[in-house]
């Protein structure tokens, strides 16, 4: 079987932003980055799993991710508390700067969803990678703009949008909760952990 190649070499991963240096540079949602960031909760036992990853291999986090994407400044912040519950050394690149990287996760072999983190060994061996949303958020987004459309219809499209978009957020806390249980999962089964 082949080896595969990468681009995301050791120079390429050193040269990504930290978190912090993310946030400090971006344009749009700083507030909104900041919010998800305050209100992600990690316990004490997915805190003692992470450091279990980590010494199991899991040293480095690459996170994909875009300062406008509703995904991203809900996500990342979580990617974040983890990294730093563990001591991952984080690498965060923007994706539309960064395609050739983005080129090698696609989710499905065809979509640039994101965030995507990659868990990467200190040699940036990959371990695992993950895209956008938890499968619960997947599962309930479509159902509350139904629901949405069922109750107020769609004709004033700002209302409708709104709408959505606070019912959305309002689901936030139990995906996070969520996206931390599937990386577990996730690295879990990659890390025979």
């Amino acid at each position: 079987m082949a080896e595969k190649t990468t681009v995301v070499t050791p120079e390429r991963f050193g040269s990504g932003f930290t978190y912090d240096d993310y946030i400090e540079q971006i344009k749009v949602n700083k507030d909104r980055f900041e919010h998800y960031y305050n209100s992600a909760r990690l316990s004490d036992d997915d805190v003692a799993f992470f450091r279990r990853a980590k010494d199991a291999g899991a040293t480095k986090m690459l996170i994909l991710g875009e300062d406008w994407c509703p995904d991203v400044f809900r996500g990342m912040p979580v990617l974040a508390k983890i990294a730093e519950a563990a001591g991952m050394e984080v690498s965060v690149f923007p994706r539309d700067e960064n395609l050739d990287i983005m080129n090698e996760f696609l989710k499905n072999g065809e979509f640039m969803s994101i965030p995507v983190p990659v868990f990467y060994t200190d040699d940036l061996e990959e371990i695992a990678h993950w895209h956008e949303r938890p499968e619960s958020a997947d599962e309930e987004m479509p159902k509350i703009t139904e629901e949405v459309k069922a109750e107020i219809g769609d004709e004033d499209e700002q209302e409708f949008r709104r709408t959505v978009r606070e019912r959305t957020q309002a689901r936030y806390p139990a995906w996070q909760v969520e996206t931390v249980r599937e990386l577990r999962e996730l690295l879990a089964e990659k890390l025979s952990l």
